[in-house]
């Protein structure tokens, strides 16, 4: 189930079948080349040289008929591996060789290649083995070839969504986005259909349509609701005062609408973020804290709380929060107290937006299409769409989305309105373990797993390097050479260090690894201003200041408790140090959510935060937009 008998060519492309443009495996039986999907073939050629007389389709269509020597994917892959030894990454990564081949053995070992296990009468792989990856370590520099190498693991012993192995979660990028199965679909070559922005000349998108500009730059983003959350984000911050060559000069915004997020925190190199709102031109914000965003704002908009509002949101089956539940359902968030003042609920406030800005009938027939909770109003089976000349209240919408959703979970079996989830909070539905694990949709449609070899990244790669190249635009290139069908390890560390030099500071300057993590108290930062919360993280190790080595404390003469000033080559940020033997002696941590000045509670914690440190900077930017929590600092006493 991967690509690992794909033949590929020379110029190192799928060879392929002239009539049929099929990527070809060298038959061990019949001695010759054979399309993948032939059904005759038993036993694929994993390994060697093979002289097979095919064709290469490159970027753009490009073309060359070959008879010449052809190697297996896995062959290739084995050949790429052979410097990465043991005794190579033990000088990466500190990690003794012994261990590392220990661990690697242990992982075999634990595999249980062959094995299988009874899931609700269907007999599945059993493979209890798995590698779980963090933030920092899956995005930014790196990223890429931590979750391919991970992967390719999991693929050789068959661990790849079944029982005990590695599973997806949430779909971020296939529709329909809230039933992994269903987002399964044949696409080329053998592989499930993958919604990538278009690179080719006719259809890539030559003019960026937002900001960050994903359809232009990052063909992996896609093209759904998320895909503007998961593109180079930090780009038009970035991109305010100096646009790069060929590129759109952005402006500021007429109008910046801000809801419950505090970018000026945030985001890496806060300066920069605020320095540009500044010269905003109006910013309106709904907001019930002061916070740092705010701040800048020119009207501050009310707005129903949580518990004085209307929601209803999916929960179970296999949502990224709740993975994984035999469950599946929607849950009513409903007022639990009448607004003390004036305000409205939320879906209100769009609605009227939406009346007033006259796009009323598009913003009802999104909402009947589905968006919002992700079940459409109407379909074969029900009717509850919404009339799209007349502005509906919050009230009436959540009672059509109540009906479509409990309609859509039983096949129309069951209807439950508004007041049946005010009184009882949740409608569930049983969900298949079977559901779980995309392994029997991927079998019964007879698609393979991408990898090891990613012929795929290498074309679209030097497909946007084409398109990019012919506006004249090279400021890319550094991603561009990110689309390698095998990663190669490159020298991470030193990405960071070059920060340095380009800011006029000498690298030795910043000896630690400024770190951080997520504090499950604080969540995604947006309950800092709730004294409660500091009440609770007061009981967990880490919070309210900078973890030091309590060896390199010493040698800096810091103390436990004591004022300290983290620089790095972009900011400043001050903390109080947390002496601890489980931080490495080259590493600090902190965590992210912080650095407040204008949020209540939050501004008188006194805590760090490595986004007023870190660098926004291109070239601290990957291929997908991403980068990495990881900055180079200097730490020392502060005066008081």
């Amino acid at each position: 189930m991967t690509n690992s008998g794909y033949l590929v060519g020379p110029h190192g492309y799928y060879l392929r079948d002239p009539e049929s443009g099929k990527p070809l495996v060298w038959d061990l039986d019949r001695d010759r080349p054979v399309p993948f999907d032939d059904p005759r073939l038993v036993r694929p050629a994993l390994e060697g040289r093979f002289l097979a007389a095919g064709v290469e389709v490159g970027a753009d269509g490009e073309r060359w008929s070959v008879a010449d020597s052809a190697r297996p994917a896995f062959s290739l892959l084995l050949h790429h591996l052979l410097p990465y030894t043991p005794e190579w990454a033990e000088g990466v990564a500190d990690v003794p060789a012994a261990t590392i081949r220990r661990m690697a053995l242990e992982y075999l070992e634990h595999a249980n290649v062959g094995g299988t296990i009874d899931v609700e009468g269907t007999t599945l792989p059993h493979r209890p083995v798995a590698v779980l990856l963090g933030k920092t370590v899956t995005n930014g520099w790196g990223g890429y070839e931590c979750c391919w190498a991970r992967t390719v693991m999991a693929a050789l012993v068959g661990a790849l969504e079944v029982p005990g192995g590695i599973l997806g979660t949430t779909v971020r990028l296939n529709r329909p986005a809230v039933n992994r199965l269903d987002s399964v679909k044949p696409g080329p070559d053998g592989f499930m259909a993958q919604p990538l922005n278009p690179t080719s000349r006719e259809k890539w998108q030559r003019q960026p349509h937002i900001r960050n500009a994903y359809r232009t730059l990052v063909p992996l983003a896609g093209d759904s609701p998320w895909s503007a959350a998961l593109g180079p984000a930090h780009l038009p911050w970035l991109f305010m005062d100096s646009p790069p060559e060929r590129w759109p000069v952005p402006t500021l915004p007429d109008v910046w609408i801000i809801y419950r997020t505090n970018p000026a925190i945030s985001n890496w190199e806060t300066g920069r973020i605020e320095a540009a709102l500044e010269r905003f031109p109006f910013i309106a914000a709904f907001a019930y804290t002061q916070d740092e965003t705010n701040w800048y704002a020119d009207l501050l908009l009310p707005e129903a709380t949580d518990l004085e509002s209307l929601q209803l949101y999916r929960i179970g089956g296999t949502k990224y929060i709740e993975q994984y539940w035999d469950h599946t359902g929607f849950a009513l968030r409903q007022p639990v107290t009448a607004p003390p003042y004036n305000t409205r609920d939320i879906t209100d406030v769009a609605t009227e937006l939406a009346r007033r800005c006259g796009l009323l009938k598009e913003y009802v027939e999104a909402i009947n299409r589905g968006a919002g909770v992700g079940v459409p109003l109407r379909t074969e089976q029900y009717d509850f769409a919404l009339d799209p000349t007349t502005a509906p209240r919050a009230e009436v919408i959540w009672d059509r989305a109540c009906r479509a959703a409990t309609r859509s979970l039983t096949s129309g079996i069951a209807e439950r309105d508004l007041e049946w989830f005010k009184t009882h909070g949740a409608f569930f539905v049983p969900f298949s373990e079977k559901r779980y694990y995309l392994h029997s949709a991927m079998k019964a449609q007879g698609l393979r797993y991408e990898l090891p070899y990613q012929e795929r990244i290498k074309r679209i790669g030097a497909e946007l390097a084409n398109r990019l190249h012919e506006r004249g635009i090279t400021w890319w290139d550094v991603q561009l050479d990110e689309y390698q069908p095998l990663p190669a390890w490159k020298d991470f560390p030193d990405i960071w260090t070059k920060v340095a030099v380009r800011h006029g500071r000498r690298p030795e300057e910043f000896p630690l690894w400024l770190l951080t993590s997520r504090s499950m108290q604080y969540s995604w930062g947006s309950n800092v201003s709730l004294p409660i919360l500091a009440d609770v993280a007061r009981h967990v190790t880490g919070h309210f200041g900078l973890m030091l080595n309590r060896g390199t404390a010493k040698r800096l003469g810091i103390q436990e408790g004591d004022l300290v000033e983290i620089e790095s080559p972009t900011g400043r940020t001050r903390g109080h140090a947390i002496l601890r033997e489980g931080v490495r002696p080259d590493v600090a941590v902190a965590l992210q959510q912080f650095g407040h000045w204008a949020t209540p509670v939050a501004r008188d914690l006194d805590m760090p935060s490595l986004n007023q440190v870190a660098a926004m900077d291109l070239d601290l930017t990957d291929a997908t937009g991403s980068g990495a929590d990881v900055v180079k600092v200097a730490v020392r006493r502060a005066s008081r």
